[in-house]
């Protein structure tokens, strides 16, 4: 597949590893929280939280609020889990949230090979535009944070714009900022909703990075135009696998926030 003129990348777990830091965060909450839980163990309280994170993140509508506001969300969850174990403890909540946020905030971890595929793919001549559903603040933090500005042409942040992804608008909003007609153009993105689905819906090549390894789900309606496992298969010469979607092995998909 030839190089398009641009290259639209997700953030959350395409440049920035994300989804895999939650569990680990809220299991330490729970070992540091849990003695003040009224005899309810550091396992079961994680097991409840986790139960209600499932649920809460599996509504598209409670995601799009969620994610808009992840401190509420947070504090959500953890009242949550706190009725399902029968847990009168409120005055935690807040501790508990804010612990998750610091603990979270540490985990965050650029992928190793992001960075030099972005400047690789500048020095080809490429628009490039970074596109992420959130918040303002919690994204702008991380790409500030990792140094993201000078590597693109164009940023969009849900929060800021007022619609984020698969929403149609997004993605000719950024194609207008760049220049660039839809059939010029990729979308890279770990979500096969928002990233693969939302672009090809809007004339823009979806390409499914894979983060997990677990293939395309059996049941997806979705189906990429590419699937990657690394960034580096982006930059020609360099990949190490192009795949065809028929050919992944299959596996779950998991889309939790917090």
């Amino acid at each position: 597949m030839p190089l398009p003129r641009a290259i639209l990348f997700d953030m959350d777990d395409t440049l920035i590893e994300f989804a895999g830091s939650a569990g680990p965060c809220w299991k330490a909450v729970c070992g540091r929280f849990a003695p003040e839980c009224d005899g309810v163990t550091s396992e079961r309280l994680l097991a409840a939280l986790d139960a209600y994170r499932t649920w809460y993140w599996s509504d598209p509508e409670r995601h799009r609020i969620g994610r808009l506001n992840m401190a509420a969300a947070r504090r959500e969850v953890i009242a949550g889990a706190f009725r399902d174990l029968g847990l009168d403890r409120p005055a935690l909540i807040d501790p508990m949230a804010d612990a998750f946020a610091e603990a979270r905030a540490e985990a965050l971890r650029l992928f190793p090979e992001a960075i030099d595929v972005l400047r690789d793919l500048r020095s080809l001549s490429l628009r490039l535009a970074l596109i992420t559903n959130g918040e303002s603040g919690e994204q702008r933090a991380k790409i500030e944070r990792f140094g993201l500005v000078p590597h693109f042409d164009c940023i969009l942040v849900e929060g800021e714009f007022g619609v984020g992804k698969p929403d149609a608008r997004v993605y000719r909003h950024v194609l207008d900022q760049l220049g660039i007609e839809p059939a010029d153009a990729w979308m890279v993105g770990d979500n096969l909703e928002w990233d693969v689905w939302g672009a090809q819906q809007a004339g823009v090549r979806g390409i499914w990075r894979d983060v997990a390894g677990t293939g395309l789900p059996p049941t997806s309606p979705v189906q990429p135009d590419r699937i990657i496992r690394s960034l580096t298969e982006l930059i020609p010469g360099k990949s190490a696998r192009c795949t065809d979607p028929r050919e992944e092995e299959v596996g779950p998909d998991d889309g939790h926030s917090i």
